[in-house]
């Protein structure tokens, strides 16, 4: 299993907030305006679950397997070309910030980790920039 962690992440809210807005999927409805339109196609989620097309990669579709209120949120791959675990990990910073890091390990073969290993690495920090970003609460 290859594991690709982004760096640590500040988020100006407190942690609950952010545990309750990244714990249910159907909130990617206030951050679809920032995913990249020619990257991400196809978007369709429930409180659960998310499908995406991802150029290159093609539909890739997690599901929530486990919840630790308020610090850990874990996913799995359903439907992807390689299988994976995703896990978003939220810790407090005193009373009104939170930080978070965001994994991902990936069953890739040997032969093929050198040529997905650096756009995994990227791509999980891009996603972490973008988490960083989301008004939490309004």
């Amino acid at each position: 299993m290859a594991k690709f962690e982004s760096t640590v992440k500040q988020i100006n809210y407190p942690q609950q907030d952010v545990y309750a807005m990244l714990s249910d999927m159907q909130n990617i409805e206030r951050v679809r305006d920032r995913l990249p339109e020619d990257k991400v196609k196809d978007l369709e989620f429930d409180s659960d679950s998310v499908t995406i097309n991802v150029d290159p990669v093609g539909k890739v579709a997690m599901r929530i397997i486990e919840r630790e209120e308020p610090k850990t949120i874990k996913f799995e791959s359903v439907s992807s070309p390689v299988p994976f675990n995703f896990w978003i990990q939220l810790l407090p910073h005193g009373d009104e910030a939170t930080l978070m890091r965001l994994t991902i390990k990936a069953d890739i073969p040997i032969f093929l980790k050198g040529m997905v290993g650096k756009p995994l690495q990227e791509g999980v920090e891009r996603m972490a920039d973008m988490l960083a970003m989301i008004r939490f609460k309004d």
